[in-house]
């Protein structure tokens, strides 16, 4: 069984990100899990927070570390994936020696009603998660 840690990027109520990660959840094999990582919650990255990790931050952090996956759902703002999934990349990837998604399998996802979709904010992503030791899905591509 694999289990996925989801990462939407949008943290609007009717948000059409988190109801394609629904969808996509009754598309995916039998026996997949789909564990929603909240990241509403997360303060804005401040290094000077580390030495007193926020307790909304570890939780996530652990729930990631337990997943074999990771599947980031971004809308596209300005050209580039949203602050949110950054914002959470920043801290799920600290303190310094525990980056959490060192060596995770990733893809990305999207929708908003730019003509180019999701592309280029997908581009972006999978710049950050090269980056950051992913080992991310180049194919296909679904924006």
């Amino acid at each position: 069984m694999a289990k996925i840690a989801v990462i939407v990027g949008s943290l609007q109520t009717n948000s059409v990100n988190k109801a394609l990660a629904r969808n996509l959840e009754k598309l995916a094999p039998e026996g997949t899990e789909f564990d929603y990582l909240d990241i509403s919650k997360f303060p804005l990255f401040n290094q000077d927070l580390e030495s007193d990790f926020p307790a909304v931050v570890r939780e996530q952090k652990e729930k990631l570390e337990g997943a074999d996956g990771v599947l980031f759902v971004t809308p596209e703002y300005n050209r580039s994936f949203s602050g949110v999934i950054k914002n959470a990349i920043d801290w799920m990837s600290r303190p310094w020696g525990s980056n959490s998604f060192d060596g995770k399998p990733a893809g990305s996802v999207g929708a908003t009603i730019s003509p180019l979709g999701t592309g280029p904010a997908q581009a972006a992503l999978r710049q950050v998660a090269v980056y950051l030791g992913m080992k991310v899905m180049g194919q296909p591509e679904l924006y």
